[in-house]
């Protein structure tokens, strides 16, 4: 997916079993976050900082999803943990995240497996990408500042 991309109507399902649809979002911007895993350092502090600076984030008309490849139990406990106020999407089939373009082999301290690569696609109103965070750019600590700014054109 690429800016100005029409992003797909089925989102997936999030940590109750609901269905997250991109039309729930109507008339809002739809902050869609792909992180690599539940309870993990640099997760925890991505999924945190968006929590505390929420009310700031849905007063500017943004809405908040996260998404990755754990079921809906894993991300049950990650909510109730740090206390989330918004939906996590259980992509476990990795279908979203490979739609998206954000699932492919990664490396570790010379290790190569497969993952999530932490981006974050900002939609628009009317369902089109407007705006692409990659995983060299995101900062954990401050997402939601980074969302929150002004794009640089």
């Amino acid at each position: 997916m690429n800016i100005g991309d029409k992003a797909p109507e089925r989102l997936g399902t999030d940590q109750d079993g609901k269905e997250i649809k991109l039309s729930h979002y109507k008339g809002q911007k739809l902050v869609l976050y792909f992180y690599p895993k539940d309870s993990t350092s640099g997760c925890t502090a991505e999924a945190c900082n968006l929590r505390d600076n929420y009310d700031e984030l849905l007063s500017q008309g943004y809405a908040i999803v996260g998404v990755s490849v754990q079921d809906e139990k894993s991300h049950k406990k990650f909510i109730e943990k740090n206390n989330l106020p918004f939906p996590l999407i259980a992509d476990v089939d990795k279908k979203l995240n490979e739609t998206f373009g954000v699932y492919g082999e990664k490396s570790m301290y010379g290790r190569k497996y497969m993952g999530t690569f932490r981006t974050t696609f900002i939609i628009d109103e009317a369902g089109i990408i407007e705006r692409i965070i990659g995983p060299k750019e995101i900062k954990v600590k401050n997402h939601a500042e980074q969302i929150l700014a002004p794009k640089a054109e």
